[in-house]
C-alpha cells in the first residue's frame, strides 16, 4: 500500500522542519509528512560544530519543537527513511527498501553529505565528519582517548571543530590547501585575523599544504601525509572540506541542475510539476549576487526559502528577496557576515583587525555589498541598511569607527 500526503517533505533540517511549520502558519490544512534519512526528530545543526561538540548542550535543547507539537499541528514525522527515487508522472516517491509514498507536493530539502577525500585512508577508524549528531556523537566518544587532532580544511566547520577542541585540552592542527583561512568567502584581513587568534592558542594551521594520504594502524587513522612528505601524528581526524549536494533523486527524475544542486524559480519551484527544492541544494537567481545563480548553505536561507515554498504552495506566494546572512563562533568571540561579497572591488577596514569589534565592508562600484563583523553586532545590524540602500558613502566616512553606519544609509 502507498501511503499519501497532500505535501510531502524530504528531509528534515532547518528547511524541512521550517516548511513543514511555515505551512500550517500560512493556513495549508492537507496532510503533511517528513521524511529523513536520520533516525533523530528535527533538530538544530549549527550548534553540532559548536556547544554541542563541547559537550555544553544536551541533544534534546536543538530540537527544533516538542514531539507534543508535531503531533498537534498534524505533522507526521517518518525519520529513518532515505528517498531513493522521484517519479513525477505518478506523483510517487521510492523509498530504501522498496515502500513507496505518494504526494500533491513534494519539498525536497534534503540538503548535503559532508565531501569524503578521496585519498587512500579516507574510511579509516577515527576519521570524522561533523555533519549530523551520529558523526558528533561518533567523535565525541573517542574523545577521552585523544590528544592530537588533525583537521583537514580550514572553512567555517574545521575552525569551529578546531576551536571547541582546543579548549577541551586537545593538540590540533589545521590542515588548508589554500594560501589562506575561509579564500572563498572572505577578505584577507579576516583570514589573517583567524589565523592570528587560532595561531595565539596553540594551533598549528598549515597554509598552502595538501594531503596526500591518511596513514593508519590496525584500521585506525594514526595521522596525515601531507604533499610535502611531512607527517602529522593523530589519534584522530576531522574532514571538513564542504558537501554534496543530495539532489541524485531529483536530476535522475529529469529535474534541471545548475550550481551543484538542482535549480529552482523565486517561488523556489523546481522544473518538475508540484515539487519544490530549498536550502543547500537550490541553486536559484539571488539579487545580491547581481542575479547571478548560487546556493546559499545557511540556515537564514534554508529558513526563508522554506517560507517562500510555503506561501506558494497555500496559495500566497511571494518571491525570494531575503538578504543573505552567517555566523560562526570561535573561542570568545563571534563571526557575523551579511550580503555576498561576489565580485566586490574594495575593502574598507572598520576598527583594529588584530582583535574582535572591527567590521570589514566590501564594496561593489561604490555600493556596500556584504560585511563581515568581528565581536561587532552594531556594525552588522546596521549594515544591512547600507547594503538595502544601494547608497554610495565616501569610503573615508565608512572606515570610521565613530560614525554609526545607519546615519550613511538615512
Amino acid at each position: 500500500m502507498t501511503t499519501h500526503y497532500d505535501a510531502l517533505i524530504v528531509g528534515g533540517g532547518h528547511g524541512g522542519a521550517n516548511a513543514a511549520i511555515a505551512l500550517r502558519r500560512f493556513g495549508f490544512d492537507g496532510s503533511v509528512a517528513i521524511v529523513s534519512a536520520e533516525l533523530d526528530p528535527p533538530y538544530e545543526r549549527p550548534p553540532l560544530s559548536k556547544d554541542y561538540l563541547a559537550g555544553e548542550r544536551p541533544f534534546e535543547r536543538l530540537l527544533f519543537r516538542p514531539d507534543a507539537f508535531w503531533n498537534g499541528h498534524r505533522i507526521e514525522l517518518l525519520p529513518g527513511r532515505e528517498v531513493t527515487a522521484v517519479m513525477p508522472s505518478g506523483k510517487t516517491v521510492g523509498l530504501a527498501g522498496g515502500d513507496t509514498l505518494s504526494y500533491g507536493v513534494l519539498v525536497w530539502a534534503a540538503g548535503g553529505r559532508a565531501r569524503r577525500l578521496s585519498c587512500d585512508g579516507h574510511d579509516l577508524a577515527r576519521v570524522h565528519m561533523v555533519r549530523s549528531r551520529a558523526d558528533v556523537d561518533a567523535l565525541r566518544a573517542e574523545l577521552p582517548s585523544t590528544e592530537r587532532v588533525v583537521v583537514i580544511g580550514g572553512g567555517y566547520i574545521g575552525l569551529e571543530a578546531a576551536s571547541v577542541l582546543t579548549k577541551l585540552g586537545k593538540q590540533v592542527v589545521v590542515v588548508e590547501l589554500a594560501d589562506r583561512l575561509l579564500a572563498r568567502v572572505a577578505g584577507r584581513a579576516l583570514s589573517d585575523f583567524l589565523v592570528a587568534q587560532h595561531r595565539s592558542r596553540g594551533v598549528d594551521v598549515r597554509l598552502g599544504a595538501s594531503v596526500l594520504r591518511i596513514e593508519g594502524e590496525a584500521g585506525a587513522a594514526s595521522g596525515v601525509r601531507l604533499g610535502d612528505g611531512s607527517f602529522l601524528p593523530a589519534d584522530m581526524v576531522i574532514v571538513g572540506i564542504g558537501i554534496d549536494c543530495c539532489v541524485g533523486p531529483l536530476v535522475a527524475a529529469g529535474a534541471a541542475g545548475g550550481a551543484g544542486g538542482v535549480r529552482v524559480d523565486e517561488y523556489c519551484r523546481t522544473s518538475l510539476p508540484d515539487i519544490y527544492a530549498i536550502g543547500d541544494c537550490a541553486a536559484h537567481s539571488n539579487a545580491f549576487a547581481d542575479g547571478a545563480e548560487i546556493r546559499l548553505e545557511s540556515v537564514q536561507n534554508a529558513t526563508d526559502q522554506a517560507a517562500v515554498a510555503a506561501k506558494a504552495i497555500a496559495g500566497a506566494p511571494e518571491p525570494y528577496a531575503a538578504i543573505p546572512w552567517f555566523w560562526s563562533e570561535q573561542y570568545d568571540f563571534r563571526v557575523q557576515t551579511v550580503g555576498l561579497a561576489l565580485g566586490h572591488d574594495q575593502v574598507v577596514v572598520r576598527g583594529d583587525p588584530g582583535a574582535p569589534g572591527f567590521s570589514l565592508l566590501y564594496l561593489k562600484a561604490g555600493r556596500v555589498v556584504a560585511l563581515d563583523c568581528v565581536g561587532n553586532v552594531k556594525d552588522y545590524v546596521q549594515g544591512r541598511l547600507l547594503i538595502t540602500s544601494g547608497k554610495i558613502v565616501p569610503v573615508d566616512r565608512l572606515g570610521e569607527p565613530s560614525v554609526p553606519l545607519k546615519s550613511l544609509a538615512g
